[in-house]
């Protein structure tokens, strides 16, 4: 017979070994979904310049976004004054890493823009051709919207933009994510009169009647196409101040 506290002596340590078996099944799963978070939000920046990526954006994979990210991607983070932050003054800021890529998002987008910080990306392609991923995030019809918007090395015309949402209506407002030819329309557009007045880009219900600064409307989407327009007027002028330091 084992005595009452040899008993408990191994109903300590085995719960002690479970616990700590658990803690490091949970770190793990942490680590793993973070990792998949972040490559999630590497490829959706990636998407608003698929077209200037060698191969077949849709089937790229971890390993080469990853790639990409280390080697033709600078990142940048930005405020509404055009102050370019230094990795240092990020993480005394509280952004763990001190990157773009670690910009709480949601977070920053609740605060006045005055006081954002905003990532920023700079893309290199092979032949030496640059471009600016901007970040950029609204309301739907039901809930939050966002993207990422490439300007070419003018710092008005469109390369190109990619879209998600929280939870739009499939077929109506998830077509801004879903819908390539849509998301195509954006390309060429511009932000910036020839004058240098800042206009943005509007998505028109009933189709586009300025080729240069408006794309189409989505078909019983009309409040998450304002939403779009709405976001991209306010976010893209957000990064203005900073364009101007780099055209001085």
């Amino acid at each position: 017979m084992h005595s009452t506290g040899s008993i408990i002596r191994f109903v300590l340590i085995m719960t002690s070994v479970v616990a700590l078996l658990l803690a490091g099944l949970q770190n793990g799963l942490k680590s793993t979904h973070e990792l998949n978070e972040s490559l999630y939000s590497k490829k959706a920046t990636l998407a608003a310049v698929a077209n200037h990526i060698e191969g077949d954006f849709e089937s790229i994979s971890d390993d080469q976004v990853q790639t990409i990210f280390e080697n033709q991607v600078k990142q940048l983070v930005v405020d509404n004054s055009g102050k370019l932050y230094e990795k240092e003054e990020l993480i005394e800021l509280g952004v763990k890493g001190g990157l773009a890529e670690n910009i709480d998002l949601g977070k920053e987008n609740k605060k006045d823009v005055s006081e954002r910080l905003m990532p920023l990306y700079e893309y290199t392609k092979g032949d030496g051709s640059t471009y600016y991923i901007l970040y950029t995030r609204g309301k739907g019809l039901w809930d939050e919207i966002w993207g990422n918007i490439a300007l070419e090395s003018d710092l008005s015309t469109i390369a190109g933009v990619s879209f998600d949402h929280k939870q739009e209506t499939p077929g109506l407002g998830a077509e801004i994510k879903d819908n390539k030819s849509w998301v195509r329309q954006f390309i060429g557009k511009k932000i910036y009169t020839p004058e240098g007045e800042y206009k943005s880009v509007y998505v028109r219900k009933g189709g586009a009647k300025d080729d240069t600064y408006e794309v189409d409307g989505i078909s019983g989407a009309t409040i998450t196409a304002d939403g779009v327009s709405d976001m991209l007027k306010e976010d893209l002028k957000a990064y203005e101040p900073y364009f101007k330091s780099l055209k001085s």
